[in-house]
């Protein structure tokens, strides 16, 4: 099997790379492993024309769109391996079988890993959230919490007033502001506890408060938290990809269109810039999908 371009990933970043390869009429297998990384999330909000409507159904409707182009193919499975070949690149599919692509767009997105708080993996998406700009709208005007994990919490902690009706920071043992920032906070309302959040109250998805390393319960609607990362395959080191690292973790480094430092190897999404949002996964999908088509014209 060979492709002009394939694409490793099927969430909003790989669609949005494989559907420009398409419109160009190039042939382009999309390869997806079903385990998006907003999965565990009901609903996506701010994404233009789409609000409010659940991610499996964004990208259902995204594969329909993108099966009516004649050049596409669609491989169901996890891609284990990729490799340079002569030509191109090869990926081994969840089948066993390769494909081999003159261009290979990566877009396999980031693992979470949450901190090690009992019952948090049930609320993971729904009251333990990572954006509030992705979710804040829908908990605003009831008591939130942020969870320090590493020293961008303060940033976090500096803008969910803007939704709470009161914000309590959990330094969680893990980060201490300094002066300033403990001044900065308080200018924002913002309280201060040292005492490490244990667990959760409520029913799962559901919270109604935190429990406390002392046994106190402090009422709580949902809490925020900028989660550690890794890679969620291993194509891009397999392929020799340079990364850059950050305080969540590593991202692969690319260039204005998108390009890895491995030549005709391109990466798009979570797993290529620091920010998780549906819209800059898609817009970075659009750059690398446009990318490796040009490439294949002017080298």
């Amino acid at each position: 099997m060979t492709y002009d371009v394939i694409v490793v990933g099927g969430s909003f970043a790989g669609l949005s790379a494989a559907m420009q390869v398409a419109r160009a009429r190039r042939r382009v297998l999309l390869v997806d492993a079903g385990q998006p990384r907003n999965r565990f999330a009901a609903h996506s909000h701010g994404f233009l024309g789409q609000d409010g409507k659940a991610p499996h159904e964004i990208v259902a409707e995204a594969r329909r769109q993108l099966a009516a182009y004649p050049t596409v193919e669609f491989a169901d499975g996890l891609a284990s391996a990729a490799r340079r070949t002569a030509d191109g690149f090869a990926a081994v599919l969840g089948d066993g079988r390769e494909a081999v692509g003159t261009r290979l767009v990566l877009a396999t997105g980031l693992r979470d890993e949450l901190p090690a708080i009992a019952g948090i993996e049930g609320r993971w998406g729904a009251t333990v959230l990572h954006c509030p700009y992705c979710h804040g709208y829908e908990v605003a005007g009831q008591p939130l919490g942020v969870l320090a994990n590493h020293a961008l919490s303060v940033h976090h902690g500096m803008l969910v007033p803007d939704w709470g009706s009161s914000t309590t920071y959990f330094t969680q043992g893990v980060f201490e502001p300094d002066a300033e920032q403990l001044a900065a906070l308080a200018q924002r309302g913002v309280r201060i506890e040292r005492t490490p959040v244990v667990g959760f109250v409520g029913t799962a998805p559901a919270m109604e408060a935190v429990r406390l390393a002392d046994g106190r319960l402090l009422p709580m609607a949902a809490v925020f938290t900028a989660p550690k990362t890794r890679m969620a395959s291993p194509l891009a080191q397999q392929l020799g990809c340079a990364f850059d690292d950050g305080p969540l973790g590593a991202t692969v480094r690319v260039d204005d269109m998108q390009q890895t430092t491995v030549e005709g190897v391109y990466a798009a999404g979570d797993m290529a810039q620091p920010r998780a949002n549906a819209t800059l996964a898609a817009a970075g999908g659009v750059m690398a999908g446009v990318g490796a088509h040009m490439s294949l014209i002017f080298g």
